[in-house]
């Protein structure tokens, strides 16, 4: 059981004006204070990844990650999105979100784990 968890939709950016909604539920437990689970789910089935809590904490004001997961700021007319790069030997995803609801939920994780304070959970 994640402690904190918050489900959210992500635009899967497919190219040109097209995209496509899938729902992703973001978990964290202070047994392992350094990562955060993403577990999306998709016609195909859920599908996970594990990936830095520091590193969406750096993608929120500039681009964080390289390899396998990027998380950068964009800003639009419209406001900030935060945009999510995915790479696997299976493929790649790029994805939009919310940096609000992002911002939300590292929030929610810091009241369990300070930023900091990771190492002193072992």
């Amino acid at each position: 059981m994640m402690p904190v968890r918050a489900d959210l939709e992500l635009r899967l950016v497919l190219g040109g004006d097209r995209s496509a909604t899938v729902p992703v539920r973001l978990g964290y437990r202070p047994a392992d204070p350094w990562a955060v689970t993403a577990v999306f789910r998709t016609a195909d089935g859920d599908v996970t990844w594990v990936f830095g809590r520091e590193l969406l904490e750096e993608g929120l004001a500039g681009p964080s990650g390289e390899g396998d997961v990027a998380v950068w700021p964009v800003s639009t007319a419209v406001g900030t999105l935060l945009y999510l790069s995915l790479a696997s030997p299976n493929g790649s995803a790029l994805l939009e979100a919310d940096p609000v609801a992002v911002r939300e939920f590292l929030d929610r994780t810091y009241v369990h784990v300070p930023a900091g304070t990771e190492s002193s959970r072992f």
